[in-house]
């Protein structure tokens, strides 16, 4: 009775790591979120509108930063492939278009367009947490961008 007993109790464990090794990895990012907040590294906040998209490996992303909350000021076009491994998001530049007046907080940022094969194309290895439906991006530039999911890929 006692070697089924102790069976039992080492299946429960096992299982109970298994559970919490599952929870530890990495969420399901796929899907479309919207943009919502622009933090800056001094802390300065802005408003921004736009999507950024994740399908198994790959990401796109538009945004807009609004000062007023409404009337673009800069923006971005950006995508590539990621890798995720629990909150460590590495985002792979393949693709950028970006430009903008200056803002509180930031300069004027020339137009820029890029394009990387694979083999050379920049990493960006970020920070992500999750709150609710909300995810925050924090780049190693300081500066944090803020999400709220709109639509999830099965």
């Amino acid at each position: 009775m006692r070697r089924v007993v102790s069976a039992v109790s080492t299946a429960v464990a096992l299982t109970i790591g298994a559970s919490f090794a599952i929870r530890a990895a990495a969420p399901d990012i796929r899907g479309a979120w919207q943009a919502d907040t622009y933090i800056l590294k001094s802390g300065q906040r802005h408003p921004a509108k736009g999507l950024i998209v994740f399908t198994r490996s790959e990401w796109l992303v538009l945004f807009f930063v609004t000062p007023d909350g409404k009337t673009p000021q800069r923006g971005s076009a950006e995508g590539g492939s990621y890798t995720l491994a629990n909150n460590a998001l590495v985002f792979t530049h393949l693709y950028n278009l970006s430009s903008g007046r200056a803002v509180e907080g930031l300069p004027e940022s020339p137009l820029r367009m890029e394009l990387h094969d694979a083999a050379d194309a920049p990493t960006e290895a970020s920070r992500v947490e999750f709150t609710g439906d909300r995810m925050t991006i924090r780049f190693p530039s300081g500066n944090s961008l803020i999400f709220r999911q709109s639509s999830r890929f099965e």
